[in-house]
């Protein structure tokens, strides 16, 4: 066998061989060796980098993965947190037959506040507060001297004018006499005549209106009662002077029966009835008392869109006293269908009414409605909501139309006792 001998590299990197021209097996195997090397670790460097770039695009996809999972939990988290609750209620069918309860003032039957008719002092008063007094009785005295004499100068006025008269009609009697036997009496002289006593006849009746009308003034200073009642107040004293229908002396009034007036709402002035009985309390009467209709007003009052109805009470023992309030419970029937809502429900706006109601998906709605009567804590609705609706009380101004909202029930407050 030949023995093999690498051969050594040039400086070119390339084998030569020996001197009989052969390669050695070595040498090839040295060269193979040589150029294997630096392709592994190429090849080694790839599988690294593709996988760390594996490892990246598994940790970028999971880590996305989280925050999406994190960024849903943390909506839904403050969803549920900023998610408003809202005290609800519903609706109640207002009642069809109710009493109307009303205020109102007691007055008497009659009554009337005095005044003079003439002027002068007050000499004397013979009635005062509380006293009854019957019609036509003396309830003060006025001392008028100036009429005194103006009513005497009114007399020798008359007197004069009479004796005038009576001197007229004589001499007219004379020339009628002369005119019958004596042609020289012309007819100018005797109308004349005539005339005059036409004149004086009519200055005596004259006279005699002027002596009735001092006569009656003279009788003026008696203040006397119109009626039948109670004086209720007495404005003058002993020396007050008093001109003619300036200062009031005296109020009386009828206390047997009662009278009292209340103004029904139009939409209950249809059911009104003459004659009707209604009870009449006062809070320092034990008990209701027993009222009866007596008028009705044939109109719509245009200012208060009520209609006036005048009550009258029977007060025989005089234990009502004219003044006092009272309150009027009237049995009415609705004829219009309503709600009744509590006024916290309501929204006033820009002059419209309105009322958040809960829809079956938990969202709000505003609804206009039609309102009836006030009363009181709760308001009647005639149009806008159901008895079925799910009302908002107490609404927020934040609260927006088709929000989202949680819904409690609202149990309103016991009324306090007095």
């Amino acid at each position: 066998m030949n023995d093999y001998h690498p051969l050594p590299k040039d400086d070119t990197g390339s084998f030569h061989a020996d001197e009989q021209g052969h390669f050695s097996a070595s040498s090839v195997a040295t060269a193979q060796s040589s150029d294997t090397a630096p392709n592994r670790s190429i090849i080694t460097t790839k599988n690294v980098a593709f996988a760390l770039i594996g490892l990246l695009l598994v940790s970028g996809a999971t880590r996305a993965l989280v925050n999406q999972r994190d960024a849903k939990a943390l909506q839904d988290y403050t969803a549920a947190t900023l998610e408003r609750t809202v005290l609800t209620t519903k609706a109640k069918p207002g009642a069809l037959q109710q009493n109307l309860r009303l205020p109102t003032s007691l007055r008497g039957n009659t009554e009337a506040v005095i005044y003079a008719r003439t002027n002068g002092y007050v000499s004397n008063w013979h009635k005062g507060i509380g006293d009854y007094v019957k019609r036509g009785e003396l309830l003060a005295t006025l001392d008028t001297p100036e009429q005194e004499q103006e009513l005497a100068q009114a007399r020798a006025q008359r007197e004069q004018i009479a004796a005038q008269l009576e001197l007229a009609e004589k001499t007219l009697a004379r020339w009628d006499s002369l005119a019958q036997r004596e042609s020289a009496i012309s007819p100018q002289d005797l109308d004349e005549k005539r005339s005059l006593v036409r004149q004086n006849r009519a200055d005596l009746n004259a006279a005699d209106a002027n002596v009735k009308r001092f006569g009656n003034a003279e009788n003026f200073r008696h203040i006397r009662a119109p009626f039948d009642g109670i004086v209720t107040r007495r404005s003058i004293e002993v020396g007050d002077y008093v001109a003619q229908g300036s200062k009031e002396l005296f109020a009386i009034t009828q206390t047997d029966p009662l009278r009292a007036s209340i103004w029904v709402p139009q939409s209950f002035a249809d059911g009104l009835r003459l004659n009707a009985e209604v009870e009449l309390t006062l809070r320092e009467q034990q008990g209701p008392l027993e009222a009866r209709i007596e008028r009705i007003a044939g109109g719509i009052d245009p200012g208060t869109r009520s209609r006036q109805v005048d009550l009258l009470l029977p007060n025989p023992n005089a234990t009502l006293l004219p003044g006092a309030y009272a309150e009027v419970n009237i049995p009415v029937t609705n004829s219009v269908e309503t709600l009744v809502v509590p006024a916290a429900t309501l929204i006033i706006r820009d002059q419209y009414q309105r009322i958040a109601v809960v829809e079956p998906d938990n969202k709000i709605s505003f609804r206009n409605v039609k309102l009836g009567r006030d009363l009181g804590r709760d308001v009647e609705v005639l149009e806008g909501i159901s008895t079925g609706d799910t009302l908002v009380v107490s609404p927020p101004d934040q609260l927006v139309e088709d929000e989202l909202v949680k819904t409690l029930a609202w149990k309103p407050a016991a009324p306090t006792s007095r």
